[in-house]
């Protein structure tokens, strides 16, 4: 990833979830701006007509969408590589990537902020679980359909490294490289490892120290290793919890010996060489 940015995982999108709602749920929209249509899919051209008037009755998420809901048609976004989604005032003018305002009863608006253009909005008619980007999601990593038992049984026969087995969105939503590269390094697996060639005793592990470290981050309002602020502006500060991520170089906080990195599908992991098996 370019120097400069940071991609919003789950934590960062549930944080701006919670954000948002207490000014949204429950708001008539007034007015829609489209500033710039060009994310990296279009801007739905009749959203400016079609959702005036209607009235946000939920504020959801899907792994890394935002989904809210208006009775019959949702409004699913995505904040790609570096969107942020916050609730602003009327009087607070746009700034150079604001490329969506909508306008809600009251006077606050819901600004969409998006540097590189790589976010998303979509206008979906019924369930939004439906849409092709979210119908074959896996589960949610801290629902009840996330077992030990379902990482094991999907990674049987897999000779694929676990670390990208768990970010494939189609085994479990939100495990992006920090809480991915994090978790590992609690459970003390290798990232390179091959997934299908894990006992269900260390997935139990692993399914443990995921669901303790999204858990935490979201506690702690996300991660801002560069440009991450919350719906409210504030930044989230689970970067001073990290153990693994980002610290290529410095002593393990485990054992003191030296955090190593290596491309493992296109994204860097941090591991150590010692503690990890």
């Amino acid at each position: 990833m370019p120097a400069g940015f940071f991609m919003p995982e789950l934590p960062e999108v549930e944080t701006t979830r919670r954000g948002i709602e207490p000014a949204v749920a429950g708001r008539r929209v007034e007015k829609v701006i489209v500033r710039e249509q060009r994310l990296r899919w279009p801007i739905p051209r009749e959203l400016p007509h079609e959702l005036p008037g209607r009235v946000f009755d939920q504020v959801g998420r899907r792994g890394k969408y935002l989904l809210l809901g208006t009775g019959d048609r949702s409004l699913i976004i995505h904040l790609g590589m570096s969107g942020r989604l916050s609730v602003v005032t009327e009087d607070l003018a746009p700034t150079r990537h604001d490329h969506l305002d909508i306008l809600l009863a009251g006077g606050n608006r819901l600004r969409l902020n998006d540097p590189r253009r790589f976010g998303s909005v979509f206008w979906w008619a019924g369930d939004p679980l439906n849409h092709p980007r979210l119908a074959g999601l896996g589960p949610e990593p801290l629902s009840g359909h996330f077992t030990p038992q379902y990482l094991y049984t999907m990674a049987r026969g897999r000779r694929a490294p676990v670390k990208a087995f768990l970010m494939d969105a189609r085994v479990v939503v939100g495990a992006g490289n920090i809480y991915a590269t994090e978790a590992l390094f609690m459970a003390g697996i290798h990232p390179r490892r091959p997934a299908g060639r894990i006992a269900l005793t260390r997935y139990a592990e692993l399914h443990a120290a995921l669901r303790a470290v999204l858990k935490d981050a979201i506690t702690r309002g996300g991660t801002t290793l560069r440009d991450y602020v919350g719906a409210d502006g504030r930044p989230g500060f689970f970067q001073l919890d990290l153990r693994a991520y980002g610290r290529t170089g410095e002593p393990c906080k485990r054992c003191g010996h030296t955090l190593r990195t290596e491309r493992i599908g296109q994204r860097a992991s941090v591991f150590c060489p010692r503690c990890q098996r």
